[in-house]
């Protein structure tokens, strides 16, 4: 495993970024004018909440403060808040449910997805260094998805700070796959492929919050070797009706899934890029990484 910087996203704001960093060192923040009005229905009061909740996802799941969500700043900007504010309220936030941490959680996973819906960017781990300059170190992992994988790489995510995971794969475990790929979504983190993503590696890269390839990647999908557990015909079925159902709480279209199910696990079906464009397998083509 190594690390290395770009694909920075472009919903990244430098100046508003050192705003959101300095407002939670406990600066004075910064009031950005936004140039839209408040969705009806929804008050300035109710949508602080949200975006504070967000923020406090994002700041808890990392340990630290220099980090928020890129539907945050989105939120901030858009609407005209300032960060003082958010950070307020936010503060607010954690007295309130200061006895009940798991309400909060939840609450704040919401919100990530009621801003992502509301300012149409995707809910994202935003990072930034001490100076307030955006952080765009990603993880770049190769080889089998072996037991043990998932925690191995999200130990490495953590260490280097890393705001999304390069990966290339010929598959492996598909419980680690998807481990991996529920940790990603949960935390905002984001994937990409620049070589040859298959099989359950195909899993890994729907995890992301934000999924990019290169116009040279690879990626390919096929029959899973079905556990012991699901040997029977039954059992193969229920088998193909959970990668469904993965996809689909991936926000993939889940006929991938069922193309899966059509091919032999000792052939590949290669998914064009502009098929995975389409099903939302991918986000994103980028020159390179």
């Amino acid at each position: 495993m190594r690390y290395l910087t770009g694909l920075i996203s472009p919903i990244v704001l430098c100046i508003l970024a050192t705003a959101l960093l300095a407002g939670c060192a406990g600066g004075r923040g910064l009031v950005v004018t936004g140039p839209e009005p408040l969705p009806a229905g929804l008050s300035r009061d109710q949508l602080l909440s949200e975006i504070a909740a967000c923020h406090l996802l994002r700041v808890g799941q990392a340990g630290d403060n220099t980090v928020t969500d890129a539907a945050v700043i989105a939120a901030v900007q858009r609407y005209g808040y300032s960060v003082s504010g958010v950070i307020e309220r936010a503060n607010q936030l954690v007295r309130d449910y200061q006895s009940n941490g798991p309400a909060l959680g939840a609450r704040a996973q919401q919100a990530c997805g009621n801003l992502a819906a509301l300012t149409q960017v995707s809910s994202a781990l935003v990072r930034f260094e001490q100076s307030g300059a955006p952080r765009a170190v990603w993880l770049r992992v190769n080889g089998d998805i072996d037991e043990g994988f998932a925690q191995r790489v999200i130990r490495e995510l953590r260490r280097n700070r890393a705001v999304g995971l390069v990966i290339a794969s010929p598959g492996g475990a598909v419980a680690e796959a998807r481990k991996l790929g529920r940790y990603l979504r949960a935390n905002g983190l984001r994937t990409a492929v620049d070589g040859v993503c298959v099989s359950a590696c195909i899993d890994v890269l729907a995890g992301g919050s934000e999924r990019y390839a290169t116009p040279t990647a690879k990626l390919g999908t096929h029959q899973s070797k079905v556990p012991g557990r699901y040997s029977s015909h039954a059992g193969g079925q229920y088998y193909v009706a959970d990668s469904y159902r993965y996809l689909r709480e991936m926000g993939v279209d889940a006929e991938v899934a069922i193309a899966a199910a059509l091919i032999p696990n000792d052939k590949i079906l290669l998914i064009p890029l502009s098929d995975a464009l389409k099903t939302r397998l991918i986000t994103g083509v980028v020159e390179r990484l």
